[in-house]
């Protein structure tokens, strides 16, 4: 963290002190303190006597000297509960207010400010978590990542943003972050450009976004994110919380209007400032040992000889004496990191072979079948906001698809969303659930609303259809089900499907009528 906006934001700390006490001794109601403390990367959980606390990391990237933080944490305020998230953060759950304002600073101190983890400002940046080791990538993105993490950070207090601003930069079509969906998105192509992308995002009224430039220099992006800045505080609305977001300014402008205002925005940027920036490229220099691994978890390396691992805590509610372990185990790892993923998971990078079976078994706690990795926000036995407990869903959806011993791939990844703020992204799914209600003759019943048929993937990107909503009850059933359809004909879900809507449609109709 670039000193200056250290000094910038510690004074801030005070007043977040003053008003953490005041809600906690009934002088600030639980919206007015949501308000505030959001801006900080902190919100207080279901019940107003726990706090959570989000640390933000451009990219997902999890040096050693984050993890060493992590880990002292962990310990020295007795913390229970870290989930991973999908925008590769790290949240601390179940903290005591008055640890949560001396914890707040020490991770400022240690290069991971929350400031603008939440509330209406520019949020973590993502990457692909991959970025710089994948083989088929385009180029190493996260080095801008990072450049434009800090470029957005002096807006935190410079600019009042009518709500939150999300960030991604994709190496390839596999488009992990989201970037062609994003408020602000930068797709990397094989020219070693930047396609952008502006006004996308997911929720309440999901939109894809709208090519604004074609084949920009990299050295060029913030030039791009002050246009994006201008145009969003010049355009958003700040009179209406529920239309303030980007996406909506497709709706307002039209979007051959929003590229126009975006544009002209862009020009008076490039005419007026310096932005441009320059990245010295690094390369891992580490000596490879190559090997025949072959297990479902271990990646290749663009890099002969090195591999990644990948660890998918269920959920991405990783048990925090995880965190131990992996310290322990990568601690005389040569350029060993972790970067987390934008689906609640982590790669541990740059392995040798040697050192990659030693991280798998560290790491073989976690999710088995592409079915295990699903997504699940933290659900609403902790967040203020959730109307189902996504995370007790998820979990006995494994329970009960393990007991049927299907292949890997006869499920899908599935993505459970406890509200329609989609935190677990459940309208890119093949399949994804919502926290609902169903209206029964005995009356309203926990449920979740199904989406089916979503993509991410560059070119192909698609907003799952909303469907109707099934019983929590039933749930379980319904993928036991359609998983023994799948089944039956000795093939994976994502080759079914496609001679197969019927069918899924009749499955939905039945567990939905």
């Amino acid at each position: 963290m670039a000193a200056n906006f250290l000094d910038e934001f510690l004074p801030d700390l005070e007043e977040f002190r003053e008003k953490t006490m005041k809600f906690h001794r009934g002088e600030i109601t639980i919206p007015e303190y949501k308000g505030f403390s959001g801006g900080f990367g902190s919100y207080a959980q279901r019940g107003g006597r726990k706090h959570m606390l989000r640390l933000r990391m451009a990219g997902g990237q999890l040096t050693k000297e984050r993890l060493s933080f992590v880990c002292d944490s962990i310990k020295k305020y007795h913390i229970d509960t870290v989930k991973l998230t999908t925008c590769q953060s790290i949240q601390f759950h179940n903290l005591e207010a008055e640890d949560l304002c001396i914890l707040i600073e020490e991770a400022w101190k240690a290069g991971m400010i929350s400031r603008g983890g939440g509330g209406d400002f520019p949020r973590n940046v993502m990457a692909s978590p991959l970025s710089g080791v994948e083989i088929g990538e385009n180029f190493d993105v996260l080095p801008y990542a990072q450049v434009m993490a800090e470029y957005l950070m002096q807006f935190i207090r410079a600019v009042k943003f009518p709500r939150k601003l999300k960030v991604g930069f994709s190496n390839s079509s596999k488009n992990e972050p989201h970037a062609t969906f994003r408020d602000l998105g930068f797709m990397a192509n094989e020219d070693g450009t930047f396609d952008v992308y502006a006004a996308g995002g997911l929720g309440n009224r999901p939109a894809l976004g709208l090519k604004v430039a074609d084949h920009i220099a990299p050295e060029k992006i913030c030039y791009y994110a002050k246009a994006m800045v201008k145009t969003f505080v010049t355009y958003g609305n700040y009179e209406n919380r529920g239309r303030a977001r980007t996406r909506f300014m497709q709706e307002t402008l039209g979007k051959d209007g929003f590229v126009r205002a975006y544009r002209e925005q862009l020009d008076e940027v490039m005419a007026e400032e310096q932005l441009d920036i320059k990245i010295t490229p690094c390369g891992i220099q580490k000596p490879g040992e190559p090997a025949d691994l072959k297990y479902p978890r271990v990646i290749p390396q663009k890099q002969k000889g090195l591999y990644a691992v990948f660890y998918q805590p269920i959920g991405g509610m990783i048990n925090p004496e995880k965190f131990f372990e992996l310290q322990d185990a990568i601690s005389d790892m040569e350029d060993v990191e972790i970067r987390l993923t934008p689906e609640e998971g982590m790669y541990i990078i740059n392995c040798n072979a040697k050192e990659a079976q030693k991280i798998l078994a560290v790491t073989d706690d976690g999710a088995n079948t592409l079915f295990e990795t699903s997504v699940a926000c933290v659900g609403n036995a902790i967040c203020q906001v959730g109307v189902r407990d996504s995370q007790e869903m998820l979990r006995i959806c494994i329970d009960a698809v393990r007991k049927e011993q299907f292949a890997d791939g006869v499920l899908p990844k599935v993505h459970f969303s406890g509200c329609p703020s989609s935190c677990s992204a459940h309208q890119t799914g093949t399949i994804g659930f919502r926290g609902a209600v169903k209206q029964t003759p005995e009356g309203p019943k926990p449920a979740f609303a199904i989406f089916i048929d979503g993509c991410d993937k560059m070119g192909q990107e698609k907003i799952a259809e909303t469907g109707k909503s099934i019983l929590t009850d039933d749930i379980p059933k319904f993928l036991v089900e359609l998983g023994k359809m799948v089944a039956a004909e000795n093939t994976v879900y994502e080759v079914w499907i496609k001679d197969n809507h019927e069918k899924l449609n009749a499955l939905i109709e039945k567990y939905t009528a």
